[in-house]
């Protein structure tokens, strides 16, 4: 199995992408540990600050030592330069807010996966061309449901992941799988700033138990 199906089917089985990012990094580090212990298998940070690289060795170092099949991905990859210095560090997957066609190349070169946030056919279009075959939709609450069931007809060969907004509810998660997603990604409305800000790990394990539950359920 290619590392690419691999990554693809982890994050399809638990049907939810987990994405955060936190300066510190023992909050880092936590917050990690309790995802694992709700039982996510597949974990996406986001490189939004100056410590992002850094922090993300520690989880590498962290996944090594205590959490084997944990698959760490990387988002908000703008450029080739980030993609680059990921790479080295130990990135499993790599997310994009847009379509990078030089990260693309570069990652689909080194048989890692590429989802490149996309919100027009145009763009989804060129993804493909490019070798991508799961793509973000970003920003998912403007896009809505009604985008996903109007072009998955469309792009048969592809996997959908809308990420923005995309709320907690069983009732919010399964109007995305009926529209025709394979996984939803959740940030703030799962592991919030007011959660991280109080280290209420305890809560985020049990608040990604309950959607975990939900995806199964729907699924």
């Amino acid at each position: 199995m290619t590392k690419i199906q691999l990554v693809t089917n982890a994050i399809v089985n638990q049907g939810i992408l987990p994405l955060y990012y936190n300066a510190d990094e023992a909050v880092t580090l936590d917050i990690l540990r309790s995802l694992y212990r709700a039982g996510i298998r597949a974990v996406e940070y986001t490189s939004r600050g100056e410590n992002a690289l850094s922090n993300f060795t520690k989880m590498v170092e962290l996944r090594n030592a205590e959490m084997p099949e944990m698959l760490l991905g990387i988002g908000t990859i703008k450029n080739l330069k980030q993609a680059e210095e990921y790479e080295k560090a130990g990135a499993d997957f790599f997310i994009s807010p847009g379509f990078v066609p030089e990260v693309a190349e570069f990652l689909i070169s080194k048989h890692l996966l590429y989802s490149p946030g996309c919100m027009t056919p145009t763009e989804i279009i060129e993804a493909e061309n490019a070798g991508v075959t799961f793509v973000k939709l970003f920003p998912g609450n403007a896009l809505g449901t009604g985008f996903m069931s109007a072009i998955k007809d469309v792009f048969p060969n592809l996997k959908f992941m809308p990420t923005g907004g995309v709320d907690t509810t069983k009732e919010n998660i399964e109007s995305w799988f009926k529209a025709g997603v394979s996984a939803v990604g959740m940030g703030s409305k799962l592991v919030s700033k007011e959660l991280m800000a109080s280290k209420d790990y305890a809560t985020i394990e049990n608040e990604t138990k309950k959607v975990l539950d939900i995806i199964q359920s729907i699924k």
